[in-house]
């Protein structure tokens, strides 16, 4: 394995360090000792495992374990890139502290310098190398926490070269992703895929320029065998076709200005996509549950998942791409259904959408029934609603049970401070859209019942009738989950079908872009994007 230049640096300390120890410098001297406890008082984790294991060097000794350790951590470094991570490991700090070097108590602080550097290392590729949240407000997600000092002691006993490699997430999709990551490298350091397709609308028996340059893009990104043909036929329609699916357009192998948008998107941006996904499933490096819901915001989609496969897939609709309506990401479980909901308006909705209606027609939303603080139903006769303003109102407002309710018949409750869930809506066109970005920040289902009974199937043995019994009543109804079902909400870009595949999505929030920039600052390599 040729190593990268970091650890090259990393190699050179190393060596130096046991050129040290054989010219007689004793790892367990006073000066040794001394050193290991000067550079991990700002550590408290490192302290306690150096102060727990004997003061014993992990890195610096002469033994065969600690050359295992230094060679597994090497192979590690030399490895970081395919992982997306960070060049740079502080290796240029040790490598210049070490030059002046001569010392035990030296000795010592390069023991614990490498600590450091490993423990960056394990940090960025179990848990992520950005703070979730940090770089986009609607990330409300809190990383897997690494637990320092347990990490190392299970690393000292351990076969060092395994435990590295079980450091990233364990997940199919994340070595999935690694593997297109690496691939897009190749792509983006041979020129990409060529010249970009003049904008316009491309179909069966089109020819001339846009054709052609369509064509070669095409070939390059794999949809369509080599071909001479000049022309717009059946092949290039149903390699068109395969596109939209991939990328999760309406298929029907036309190339309008949709498609060309996202055919002339660049290698370089693709490659940005995959590496924000790999950050994002080390953000996600936990359990998320045998059974669990999968909520991918960009696709549009909601997934039951069991035992890590796909049982169930719907549509879905999700928040607007303004400011306040965007759909959050976040893990919670979900507890209960309530079948024949009533929708208690958000004050947000009221006071903004609502209350601007009823000053100018007290008749208005006549499907909307004014509560007083108390929740008991107001008669809106005689109120003067042009007296209050946003702050004032002193009403909230409930849509009763109906087919016409917002949230249709049934809602799926996951309770959380952000006041999403999922539901049912009448405004089922919505969902024959390509883009379904709509909503106030909840997600609407298309097949809400066969949601529901998927869900019901584990705890009864007619789903489907216990169900539909319950919505004939026509009352309100809370079934609650015999089980609670965890349910991600997720927003991904860039994410592999079930046979390994690659897929991509449009970034409707922009988070993509962002993560991307962060990435870059912490020193993530993007070729042809700021490196």
């Amino acid at each position: 394995m040729i190593l990268c230049r970091k650890s090259q640096m990393l190699a050179a300390v190393l060596s130096l360090a046991l050129a040290m120890l054989a010219a007689g410098v004793q790892a367990q001297s006073t000066g040794y000792r001394q050193g290991v406890t000067e550079a991990a008082s700002d550590n408290q984790a490192i302290l306690e495992f150096y102060v727990g294991n004997g003061l014993q060097p992990l890195w610096t000794g002469p033994d065969k374990a600690s050359q295992d350790r230094r060679v597994a951590l090497l192979q590690a470094l030399a490895g970081a890139a395919d992982h997306g991570l960070p060049r740079s490991y502080d290796a240029r700090l040790l490598t210049s502290r070490l030059r002046a070097a001569g010392s035990e108590r030296e000795l010592g602080q390069i023991e614990v310098e490498v600590t450091k550097l490993f423990l960056a290392y394990a940090q960025d590729v179990r848990t992520g190398i950005l703070v979730p949240g940090q770089a986009n407000g609607d990330v409300f997600r809190t990383a897997p926490e690494l637990d320092q000092a347990q990490l190392l002691a299970s690393f000292s006993k351990s076969r060092p070269g395994r435990f590295i490699r079980g450091l990233p997430p364990s997940s199919p999709e994340y070595a999935r992703l690694m593997k297109h990551k690496i691939l897009l490298e190749r792509v983006v350091a041979g020129g990409g895929w060529g010249a970009v397709v003049p904008r316009g609308k491309y179909e069966i028996g089109d020819t001339g320029s846009g054709v052609i340059a369509l064509r070669n893009r095409l070939i390059a990104m794999g949809f369509l065998g080599r071909t001479a043909k000049a022309d717009f036929g059946p092949e290039m329609a149903r390699a068109i076709e395969q596109f939209q699916t991939v990328h999760g357009l309406t298929a029907d192998g036309v190339a309008g200005a949709g498609t060309i948008e996202e055919i002339n998107v660049s290698a370089e941006r693709r490659l940005g996509a995959v590496l924000v996904a790999m950050e994002r499933e080390r953000w996600m490096n936990f359990a998320r549950g045998e059974r669990h819901i999968w909520v991918n915001i960009p696709d549009y989609s909601a997934v039951i998942m069991d035992g890590g496969k796909e049982s169930f897939r719907t549509r879905a609709v999700v928040g607007a791409s303004n400011v306040d309506r965007r759909t959050p990401e976040f893990s919670d479980e979900m507890e209960h259904m309530v079948i024949n909901p009533s929708w208690y308006v958000p004050r947000s909705i009221t006071v903004k959408e609502y209350l601007p209606q009823l000053q100018r027609n007290p008749r208005a939303v006549s499907n909307l029934q004014l509560l007083g603080r108390s929740g008991n139903v107001v008669s809106r006769q005689g109120i003067d609603f042009t007296q209050f303003d946003a702050r004032s109102f002193p009403f909230s407002l409930k849509e009763p049970p109906s087919r016409n309710n917002a949230l249709g018949l049934v809602k799926f409750m996951f309770p959380n401070r952000h006041n999403i869930y999922l539901h049912d809506t009448p405004a089922k066109n919505l969902f024959g859209r390509e883009a379904r970005a709509f909503s106030h920040g909840c997600v609407r289902l298309s097949e809400p019942f066969d949601f529901a009974y998927a869900l019901l199937a584990r705890q009864t043995a007619d789903p489907k009738g216990f169900f539909q019994a319950t919505l004939n009543t026509g009352a309100e109804t809370t079934v609650d989950l015999d089980i609670h079902v965890p349910v991600h909400l997720v927003y991904r870009t860039a994410f592999t079908d079930a046979r390994g595949n690659l897929q991509f999505r449009r970034d409707v929030y922009g988070r993509d872009g962002r993560l991307i920039d962060a990435l870059l600052r912490a020193g993530v390599a993007i070729p042809g994007l700021g490196s």
